[in-house]
């Protein structure tokens, strides 16, 4: 018990060390203020740059609108129900890879609808569209100082923006009012190599240019609104052309264009949307019509912002603080003290050996057989040869002595009649030579002879000290 005591002393002592060291090596990472140089899109991000404030008025609006915290490819998949609307706000701190990229649009072409809110998009998110191309231009860009709280840094010397056209997205909005950050989304007809043009480079392909020495008609050339005859639309096919629904004086921020089944829409400013902006002009209700569009679940990109389904929901609250690094080393003591106790730290010994029969079991035993047997006469016997004895011993004679004189003398000795004494004797004798009897004769005479034992004070452990003393 002892040795257990120490061992228990000694693991809260390493308990309490592990504690003092957790907490004083812990360093409380104070959170990032939200910045447009890095801005944080999340629904989850409540501060300037979030766009929390929307998907909370959305979700208490009574719109359907989730977050989307899976891969691509589940949009692919026939397990539960599917989003109508993906939106994308903002670069991705996740970039979206080329085989996402595939899925993503391959889910548009069979009828969805992707919502790009960016000032410089993913180019592989935004494919071209029938003979038109897309492209987007930041004007301008902030810088690491900027607040992003700060309404008159945010929108310095920028006018309001009224719809160009009568679309879905212009309902019940007279005017927006953009950031001085806003890109310019440009469009135009894909150049058709020819054959003395100079083949393009990749950057320049990329980047969606063309050579100095290329004509005039391979140039992407900035078309404000499609004519008229690209709009036509057949009762099989919609036109590839893109639809502009806002411009101002450098070009256009709002358009939306067809890709198979489905739509692509795209928003040049995030600030229309996040936290910050959104409360500006009619921003929130271009918000609504630009998420929401003809209804169905609206699914905000959440995967590709961080906060995938990778983690226990449990360790991403305590992230960040030493209780893992706590329950880690838990597990580890426990595990040393599991080891230790299944370890031999020393030679074998064997098991302590109890024996489990009692001293009067045998007593027992050959009382029920003799009583099953009616042996009288051999219990009888048993019990009147030791306390002849004890008579012998008492009078100071010998084994062989008669039962008269043995009587005399202990009737000399003690207060005992002698003729009584000597009659029991006799008795005692001719039922163990085979004079017939009973159970309760023999009951009798036991107690009898009990009664002397008990008369003479040689009963138990009195007789038992005395004989030892005779003996000696």
């Amino acid at each position: 018990m002892r040795q257990r005591l120490i061992v228990i002393i000694t693991l809260i002592i390493v308990v309490t060390v592990l504690v003092l060291l957790n907490a004083a090596s812990y360093v409380q990472v104070e959170p990032t203020a939200d910045s447009e140089s890095s801005p944080d899109r999340s629904t989850f991000n409540a501060g300037a740059t979030g766009t929390r404030a929307l998907y909370d008025f959305l979700h208490e609006s009574g719109y359907q609108v989730a977050r989307w915290r899976e891969s691509t490819a589940s949009l692919l998949s026939f397990n539960g129900p599917k989003p109508a609307t993906i939106v994308i706000v903002g670069n991705t701190r996740v970039p979206f890879s080329k085989t996402e990229s595939k899925e993503l649009l391959h889910w548009v072409e069979t009828g969805g609808r992707l919502v790009i809110i960016d000032r410089t998009p993913d180019p592989k998110l935004l494919p071209a569209s029938g003979d038109w191309s897309i492209q987007a231009h930041p004007m301008n860009f902030p810088w690491s100082e900027l607040n992003p709280n700060d309404f008159e840094q945010m929108t310095r010397d920028v006018r309001a923006v009224t719809p160009s056209q009568a679309t879905l997205f212009a309902h019940n909005v007279e005017q927006i009012l953009p950031s001085r950050f806003a890109a310019i989304i440009t469009f135009g007809p894909r150049s058709r190599g020819k054959p003395g043009n100079k083949p393009k480079s990749r950057h320049e392909e990329a980047q969606g240019g063309s050579s100095d020495d290329d004509d005039e008609e391979d140039e992407v050339k900035p078309i404000a609104t499609p004519s008229p005859e690209a709009e036509v639309t057949t009762e099989s096919s919609l036109s590839p052309a893109p639809v502009t629904t806002f411009l101002n004086e450098r070009g256009a921020l709002l358009v939306d264009y067809a890709h198979g089944k489905g739509r692509i829409v795209l928003l040049s400013d995030p600030y229309l949307v996040a936290n910050n902006g959104i409360n500006r002009a009619d921003n929130l209700q271009l918000a609504i019509n630009v998420v929401m569009g003809p209804g169905g679940l609206a699914a905000f990109d959440e995967f590709h912002q961080g906060r995938a389904y990778t983690h226990n929901a449990l360790i991403q609250y305590f992230e960040g603080t030493p209780v893992l690094a706590i329950c880690g080393q838990l597990a580890l003591i426990g595990l040393a003290i599991v080891w230790s106790r299944g370890t031999r730290f020393a030679r074998p010994l064997p098991l302590p050996h109890v024996d489990r029969r009692s001293s009067l079991e045998f007593v027992a035993s050959m009382a029920e057989l003799q009583q099953r047997a009616k042996a009288h006469d051999l219990a009888l016997e048993n019990i009147y040869a030791r306390v002849r004895r004890v008579l012998v011993r008492h009078a100071g004679l010998n084994n062989n002595s008669p039962r008269g004189e043995i009587a005399a003398r202990v009737a000399v000795r003690s207060k005992i009649n002698r003729q009584q004494l000597e009659t029991l004797m006799r008795s005692c004798e001719d039922t163990i030579n085979g004079a017939p009897t009973t159970g309760r004769e023999t009951l009798q005479l036991v107690k009898r002879l009990r009664a002397i034992e008990s008369r003479l004070g040689l009963q138990g452990r009195a007789r038992d000290e005395k004989q030892d003393k005779t003996d000696l």
